[in-house]
C-alpha cells in the first residue's frame, strides 16, 4: 500500500515521466485553497529532491498568488493507465517569470512555448505513494492543443495584455507580480 519517502526514487522518476496529467495544490494562510490541473510536456525532475514545471498561461493565476503568500505545495499524480498508484510530492516551492534568471536557466528543458507564464520550482522534502485502486482505467487519446494554439495566436504583446486583465489578481485579490519589473 503507501509508503512515505524522503526523496524521488528512480521508479517514480519513471512513473512521473509516463503520466501525461498531474495536479497542483496551494493555499494562502486565508482565502481558498486552489487545485490545479496540468498537462502538455510541462513537467522535469531535477533531481531527488528538486522538480520544476512551466506554468502555462491561463483563465486565473492562483498558483503564482499563492505562492507569494505561502510556498507550500502539492503536486499529485494518478495512474489512470497500468498498475493503480498516487503519487504526491510535498515542498515548498519559488516561482519564477521570465524576467528572472531562473526562468531563463529552466525554460529551455521545455518546449517553446509563447504562453509560458511561470516557472515553478519545488524542493521536495516528502514523497507519498498510495494504492490508487479507486483510480479509474482511462485510455489517453491525445494531448488538447487548443491551448497552445491560442498562445500562438495571440503572439507575445497579446498574451501580456491577458496577463494585465486576467492573471494579475487572483480570485480572492492577492497579487501575482506577473507584470512587475
Amino acid at each position: 500500500m503507501g509508503k512515505q519517502l524522503d526523496f524521488i526514487t528512480t521508479e517514480l522518476q519513471e512513473f512521473i515521466a509516463n503520466q501525461k496529467i498531474f495536479f497542483v495544490g496551494t493555499a494562502a494562510i486565508e482565502g481558498r485553497v486552489n487545485v490545479s490541473p496540468k498537462g502538455t510536456d510541462s513537467f522535469r525532475v531535477i533531481d531527488q529532491n528538486k522538480i520544476v514545471w512551466l506554468n502555462l498561461t491561463g483563465s486565473g493565476n492562483e498558483t503564482a498568488a499563492h505562492l507569494l503568500k505561502n510556498n507550500r505545495m502539492t503536486i499529485m499524480f494518478c495512474a489512470f493507465e497500468g498498475k493503480p498508484k498516487i503519487l504526491r510530492l510535498y515542498g515548498k516551492a519559488k516561482i519564477y517569470h521570465r524576467r528572472d534568471s531562473a526562468f531563463q536557466k529552466y525554460s529551455n528543458l521545455f518546449p517553446e512555448n509563447v504562453g509560458a507564464r511561470q516557472i515553478i520550482e519545488m524542493e521536495v522534502d516528502l514523497v507519498q505513494t498510495s494504492c490508487g485502486f479507486a483510480v479509474p482505467l482511462m485510455e489517453f487519446k491525445e494531448e488538447r492543443k487548443t491551448l497552445n494554439s491560442w498562445a500562438e495566436k495571440q503572439g507575445e504583446d497579446n498574451i501580456k495584455d491577458y496577463w494585465k486583465s486576467k492573471n494579475t489578481i487572483s480570485i480572492d485579490g492577492f497579487e501575482t507580480k506577473i507584470l512587475d519589473e
